[in-house]
């Protein structure tokens, strides 16, 4: 068994979330990526932000942590324990034109689009918390 920790952003443009497309297994996410896969000792936080630029092209500032969110996959054979370090964003700019590969489609969907449009029950629950405390 192996165990991996990342770090990722809801990020609210108005009445708009981001969302992006896998390049690998194009299920719609929230973006995120591994904690200290580019820099060592690099935190959540600045892993999450990091991780929004990268893959949306957008900048965000955080408003606040959301609840971990844990789930199991298998990967080359092993299974592994993820565990996602969401935080609730705010757009301050950028553009979803300059994405990078690891993801086919970046796309921001009113608020109420974004729960049929995502993939996996893990994502589903954390834009669950995400609502509550936007309403």
């Amino acid at each position: 068994m192996k165990f991996q920790f990342s770090a990722g952003g809801i990020v609210i443009k108005g009445s708009e979330v981001l969302l992006c497309q896998h390049s690998q297994h194009h299920g719609w996410v929230f973006p995120k990526g591994l904690i200290g896969d580019h820099q060592k000792g690099e935190g959540k936080e600045k892993t999450a932000l990091r991780e929004v630029e990268e893959e949306t092209g957008v900048k965000a500032k955080i408003l606040k942590p959301l609840t971990p969110v844990t789930y199991w996959f298998v990967f080359e054979g092993e299974k592994v324990r993820k565990t996602v370090y969401y935080f609730l964003m705010e757009y301050i700019g950028g553009d979803i034109g300059k994405h990078d590969h690891e993801m086919e489609a970046v796309v921001w969907l009113p608020k109420e689009k974004v729960i049929e449009r995502l993939t996996y029950n893990s994502d589903k629950k954390v834009w669950q918390e995400t609502q509550k405390i936007l309403n």
